[in-house]
């Protein structure tokens, strides 16, 4: 359990948290969430001891052990995966260290005798014996393969560091949890063993994640933070933001009578409990569901940009159509003989594991790299907008905001520029910014009203909810389930691709797998996964 007591803290004038009364019980997983800037990873780092607070209280019962997500992949470069990952119990460790010590003395003493004895016992207590069996158990679920535990961490990938370190925190069943953006560089595989995982983790949970799916399948509680302060709702993700949305509604009709919006919000509240069964956690989260009044739900003042996708004419029924295409890579083969067509209307997510694949086919499309072998063909009708994976390049000028959307702009007014900005959540000063110092999640928005002011329709998207906020990435989602153009996307968040995809498509070693259906769908497929299981035999 964490009790957090009138916690504030300041940067001179700005307060990041004020006044702030929460407490975190064992049983429960807590999904944190707030626009960038909010202070969810400093919040974390606050209940972890790693940044001291101006005023108040972090109470954390002294036999209670935390185990915190590391962030620094670097921390652990000389030590072998398996022996990084049980450090994560540092008192295990400990003992583990100083018995290896004692045993491996030239002239072992009567005292060295007694003080093995002792370790031996506190060994077995935390189950020492198990340990390594219990971390190789983890990092294999996690996708580390046995001949990677005894090499050093230096010699991992950065994906395989994020894992072990993942690891590292679940190793040893901590009592608390603090989890910032765990699914970050995981496959769907290791996602869901990560949300089974914690279905059955009796602790406490904390948790930052921008990946909507998995708070929706972890979280019996979503902690929002807004202007310094955090309240806290029962219920995963999509229920939190439904909810919020409706009360936003109902407060904005005044006009209606107070009982009208009662019942409404009653019924919704009731329609969400009967779905909560689909949750890991069903049985409390409905119970508590139920005991919700109009008075626990506020609306939320999170901002949402504006997207929205609006073809200028519309394309006929020949897209695209794409002949034995092939394409090597550093004398690797990318693409192998790739054949397919697109029809009118398709969106389709374009998965599996093999992002540099996905990414050079888009090259290709989009005439950024050319072909070994093979033809592709866009009809006549089609106009295509791209958004790379890295878009850097993009903004390597010395242009504010206006100028540089101006140039994809054929309306050149500049307040009808500023408005479009404005929608996007660049108002007043913000429009006037540097191309060249956006952030990340900036820089996609920005690149985003590239792709509408061009009015195609055609749409390809290569993971363009990378660096975006949940607020950005519910944003497009809506936006691109309304598009009544053809799209085609790759993504990583699961919520995104199975909201928007109509037709699933996976470039394998051995070939393409080619799906009419949702991407739910696609995973539970028996024939779909007798394929998968062939094509990377």
């Amino acid at each position: 359990m964490i009790t957090v007591t009138d916690v504030t803290l300041r940067y001179g004038k700005r307060a990041l948290f004020e006044d702030v009364n929460i407490k975190f019980t064992p049983g429960n997983c807590y999904g944190l969430i707030g626009a960038n800037g909010a202070g969810k990873s400093t919040f974390l780092k606050i209940l972890s001891g790693e940044v001291e607070q101006n005023k108040g209280d972090v109470h954390i019962p002294a036999n209670e052990r935390m185990a915190v997500l590391k962030q620094n992949h670097y921390e652990y470069d000389e030590f072998p995966v398996l022996e990084t990952v049980i450090m994560g119990h540092a008192k295990l460790y400990s003992i583990m260290k100083e018995k290896d010590a004692i045993y491996a003395k030239p002239d072992f003493s009567d005292e060295d005798g007694m003080r093995a004895a002792e370790l031996e016992g506190d060994f077995a207590e935390l189950d020492g014996w198990q340990a390594e069996s219990d971390a190789a158990e983890l990092l294999i679920g996690l996708g580390i393969t046995r001949e990677l535990h005894d090499q050093k961490m230096a010699e991992l990938s950065g994906n395989e560091k994020v894992r072990v370190l993942l690891a590292q925190a679940l190793f040893g069943s901590p009592n608390i949890l603090l989890l910032d953006e765990p699914t970050n560089h995981l496959d769907m595989e290791s996602i869901k063993w990560l949300e089974n995982f914690l279905a059955r983790y009796e602790g406490t949970v904390i948790v930052v994640s921008h990946d909507r799916h998995f708070l929706n399948q972890v979280c019996t509680h979503i902690a929002d933070i807004d202007f310094g302060k955090i309240q806290m709702y029962v219920g995963n993700y999509d229920f939190w933001y439904l909810s919020s949305q409706l009360a936003l509604k109902l407060a904005r009709e005044q006009n209606k009578k107070v009982e009208e919006k009662r019942k409404e919000l009653e019924q919704f509240i009731a329609r969400f409990s009967a779905n909560a069964s689909k949750s890991k956690q069903a049985t409390s989260r409905k119970k508590t569901l139920e005991k919700l009044t109009l008075e626990d739900i506020r609306p939320s003042t999170r901002k949402y940009p504006f997207i929205n996708f609006k073809a200028e004419r519309e394309a006929g029924k020949q897209l695209l159509a794409v002949e034995n295409l092939s394409k090597a890579v550093d004398g690797e083969t990318i693409i192998d003989n790739l054949t397919f067509t697109v029809n009118k209307g398709d969106k389709i997510a374009l998965v599996g594991p093999d992002g540099h694949a996905k990414s050079t086919l888009f090259k290709i499309l989009m005439n950024e790299l050319e072909a070994d072998s093979g033809t592709y063909t866009w009809g006549v009708t089609t106009s295509q907008a791209y958004f790379p994976k890295d878009a850097s390049d993009y903004f390597d000028v010395d242009m504010n905001l206006v100028d540089w959307l101006r140039q994809y702009s054929k309306d050149q007014d500049e307040s009808f520029i500023r408005g479009f900005l404005g929608r996007m959540l660049f108002s007043g000063e913000e429009a006037l910014k540097k191309a060249n110092v956006l952030s990340g999640g900036e820089k996609v928005r920005c690149m985003l009203s590239k792709v509408m002011l061009s009015s195609s329709n055609v749409l390809l998207l290569d993971e363009p909810t990378n660096h975006l906020d949940l607020e950005s990435i519910t944003a497009l989602n809506n936006g691109l389930v309304d598009f009544d153009g053809t799209l085609l996307f790759v993504s990583h968040d699961h919520e995104f691709v199975q909201t928007v995809a109509t037709r699933i498509m996976e470039i394998t070693p051995k070939g393409l797998i080619d799906k009419m259906m949702t991407y739910d769908e696609y995973l539970a497929s028996e024939e779909v996964k007798a394929l998968r299981a062939s094509m990377y035999a």
